[in-house]
């Protein structure tokens, strides 16, 4: 249940800082327009049919792919750490192998959503550490959400929660992903899309951007 008046506290600060909504020139420059641009990247790097072939033939090349459409970003998704830690379970042949057929199963498999979601986590879980864990909610959640951004959500964790409180959303948060804690997302991002419904949000890029205003220090 979300808390009354909440909803509507969170809508004027995300207008107070872009007026026109989710079509305010500010509001694409800042938040949407990289993000977008970041997706096109990885239609022309990793289509379906192109990904497919390079599961078969090379999937290091996946791997490294994946990897350069999310450094080129305007706006970094993974910290630092994060992205040395994934550069490293990848540079071995059976990481790099593990990370391309599990991240097609993910995007593009039948199984339904939480299965494949569940099996993904599990490959991620899996890959090599070196120094710094790789499974974290950055990791397991921003490939998802540059491939495919209608359907998935990148899941930062203090600033999702933070928006969660704000909006009076009980986001059912676990730190080790799981499809609980992911589920709950979506739902959250479900309650924001209908309340508004009147300023079209066009997909995730938009919800989670919202969100982001909610949770981050950089709009406190």
């Amino acid at each position: 249940m979300v808390l009354k008046n909440r909803p509507l506290q969170c809508r004027k600060k995300f207008l107070r800082f872009f007026p026109s909504g989710f079509r305010d020139p500010t509001y694409l420059d800042w938040e949407r327009d990289y993000k977008w641009e970041t997706h096109k990247r990885w239609q022309h790097e990793l289509p379906v049919d192109e990904f497919r072939r390079l599961l078969h033939d090379q999937p290091a090349q996946v791997a490294r792919r994946a990897l350069r459409v999310e450094q080129q970003a305007r706006h970094s998704m993974l910290f630092s750490f994060e992205k040395m830690a994934l550069r490293d379970a990848l540079k071995t042949s059976s990481g790099a192998s593990a990370f391309a057929s599990g991240l097609y199963a993910f995007l593009h498999g039948t199984a339904p959503f939480s299965q494949r979601f569940d099996t993904w986590t599990a490959v991620v879980a899996g890959l090599p550490r070196k120094q710094t864990r790789v499974f974290t909610w950055p990791v397991v959640t921003v490939f998802g959400f540059i491939a495919q951004p209608r359907d998935h959500l990148f899941l930062k964790p203090n600033t999702m929660r933070a928006a969660a409180r704000a909006y009076g959303f009980p986001l059912r948060y676990t730190s080790r992903p799981s499809w609980d804690t992911y589920e709950s997302l979506l739902a959250f991002a479900d309650v924001i899309r209908h309340d508004l419904r009147d300023l079209k949000p066009r997909d995730m890029i938009d919800l989670q951007s919202f969100m982001w205003v909610l949770g981050s220090d950089e709009y406190a």
